[in-house]
């Protein structure tokens, strides 16, 4: 396949989601090998396994043959340069712990972006086979069904997804906030995977997510789909979306979340 013109949302989509089932299924039979030995990144419960590094290889290349211009940003330390305004953010596993510990919730997140911000995505959820695509004002999809996010506008019958630093202190604060919000929602769950869960939102699986020091491979793709499902995104004051604060939620609980968050 010989490399495409630069900007359009809908092909770039199809690359991503070609490239992340081809990855997600790399990964997958690697893991029933059972061969998945991690090295230590920022701490010691931040490992990246020899799996990580073998899907970020595939993507890089398969994305070097298709789209050469381009600049490729990938978590296990891939930063290519490119000329043609489109850069790629890559999470070769996403939830590598759920990797690493045989847990079905991890996934290959892949994202095209542009200077106005993600223009294509694809999330692929290996243990599932659940590929989640969007392309910027195309909607999301699963499949063949387009994707919308939950109605829900009671905060007290709202799902709600977090995640956790790796790092200890930075968990203290956010269990001290979460224990202020349990007991004012359904329920929490805390899946192990950004890009999953982000999708959850899109999918009305989850009411909302939130998470604190995201870096841009964990967020941009499924960033896309959840907006593009409905979803309304912002840091914690209602603000842009930040890496440091992000808040993706259905409409109708957007407000009552942000107050939560504030307090």
């Amino acid at each position: 396949m010989s490399p495409i013109a630069p900007h359009n949302a809908l092909e770039l989509m199809n690359i991503a989601a070609s490239i992340a089932r081809q990855a997600g299924d790399l990964v997958a039979t690697g893991r029933s090998r059972g061969t998945c030995d991690g090295d230590i990144k920022s701490s010691p419960t931040d490992v990246v396994t020899q799996w990580d590094r073998a899907s970020e290889s595939l993507i890089v290349g398969r994305l070097g043959h298709l789209r050469p211009n381009d600049s490729v940003l990938a978590e296990e330390g891939t930063q290519t340069p490119g000329t043609s305004g489109i850069t790629w953010f890559i999470d070769p596993i996403d939830g590598t712990t759920n990797f690493l510990y045989n847990l079905s919730g991890y996934a290959i997140s892949i994202a095209a972006t542009d200077a106005t911000g993600t223009l294509a995505a694809a999330v692929y959820l290996p243990v599932t086979r659940e590929l989640f695509v969007a392309a910027r004002g195309h909607g999301a999809w699963l499949g063949a069904r387009k994707l919308q996010c939950s109605p829900c506008h009671d905060l007290s019958m709202a799902l709600i997804g977090t995640g956790f630093s790796y790092h200890s202190q930075r968990r203290d604060a956010q269990g001290t906030r979460i224990a202020k919000i349990l007991p004012q929602v359904r329920d929490i769950r805390r899946c192990g995977a950004a890009a999953a869960d982000l999708c959850y939102v899109a999918d009305g699986r989850l009411d909302a997510y939130f998470e604190e020091f995201l870096q841009p491979w964990d967020l941009a793709a499924g960033l896309l789909i959840a907006t593009e499902a409905g979803a309304i995104s912002s840091d914690f004051s209602g603000s842009l979306i930040r890496s440091e604060q992000t808040l993706l939620s259905t409409p109708g609980i957007h407000q009552a979340i942000l107050a939560i968050l504030a307090s």
